[in-house]
């Protein structure tokens, strides 16, 4: 035991040398004694050629040689899109995350914005397609939120933004699947006979996405929840409203809703 732990200490003592060297260039190394410049220019000649991996690679070079600089800045969001391609979101909103943090002025905020709503907005066609699947009570809309939050974030603060317009179109498609959400749980709960749950998730969605095609869905779920609770008031205020707004309404026969058309955002 005596003679093994010096010879375990020494190999780690070796490991740890060896670590704290990666990051140097080492004389194998092609990129030995390259500028910022040409790590950044050559970094992104393999992003344009869809070498995701190798591009990274390279950034991550820039930025431990380079750390300081406008090549170093702009790295960190090359990274994020690097990720962002090679689906990796997670990876992709660490970066941008980091990037925000670090510089909070940058004239590129704009797009770090914009890209930090589209490596969110890509997971909510998952999201969508899978809640009619599941429980509903355990889907999380978190990704649409973080999406049109970043967007709202960019169209507020940067309205003349070249990617601001697109991005106040997918802000009301994401309006539209989260108000699509609400009345899938709306559906869920009165399946299962909470009807008092599917009520507040039928209000829910009328007062949070008061301009999307749902909520004569939402009111139409309300009428036939309280019906079920005999909150025979509740009701009639109810359908006297979805009338008055939508007097052509289909809402209230039977399987109405098994219709799919309600499950898509427009």
């Amino acid at each position: 035991m005596g003679k093994i732990l010096p010879r375990f200490l020494a190999c780690a003592s070796v490991a740890v040398l060896l670590a704290g060297c990666a990051s140097t260039p080492t004389d194998d190394d092609e990129t030995k004694g390259w500028t910022a410049e040409k790590l950044y220019s050559t970094a992104k000649a393999e992003q344009a050629d869809r070498n995701f991996e190798k591009s990274t690679k390279l950034l991550e070079k820039l930025e431990a040689r380079y750390p300081y600089g406008r090549y170093a800045q702009q790295a960190q969001l090359e990274e994020a899109y690097n990720h962002y391609k090679a689906q990796e979101p997670l990876l992709a909103q660490a970066a941008i995350d980091r990037f925000i943090k670090s510089n909070p002025v940058h004239p590129s905020m704009d797009y770090a914005l914009y890209l930090k709503g589209l490596v969110s907005f890509n997971e909510v066609q998952g999201f969508l397609s899978a809640i009619s699947k599941q429980d509903m009570s355990e889907r999380d809309p978190k990704a649409a939120k973080d999406s049109f939050d970043a967007f709202k974030d960019l169209v507020q603060r940067f309205p003349e933004s070249r990617y601001a317009a697109d991005a106040q179109v997918r802000m009301g498609y994401l309006i539209g699947a989260l108000a699509s959400y609400e009345l899938h749980v709306a559906k869920y709960y009165y399946k299962r006979g909470a009807y008092l749950a599917a009520a507040n998730r039928g209000k829910y969605l009328i007062e949070t996405y008061s301009n999307t095609k749902q909520v004569e869905a939402g009111l139409a779920m309300m009428v036939i929840s309280y019906n079920k609770l005999g909150l025979n008031d509740l009701r009639d205020d109810a359908k006297r409203v979805l009338l008055k707004n939508y007097p052509n309404t289909q809402t209230l026969e039977k399987d109405f809703f098994d219709d799919p058309s309600w499950w898509t955002p427009f």
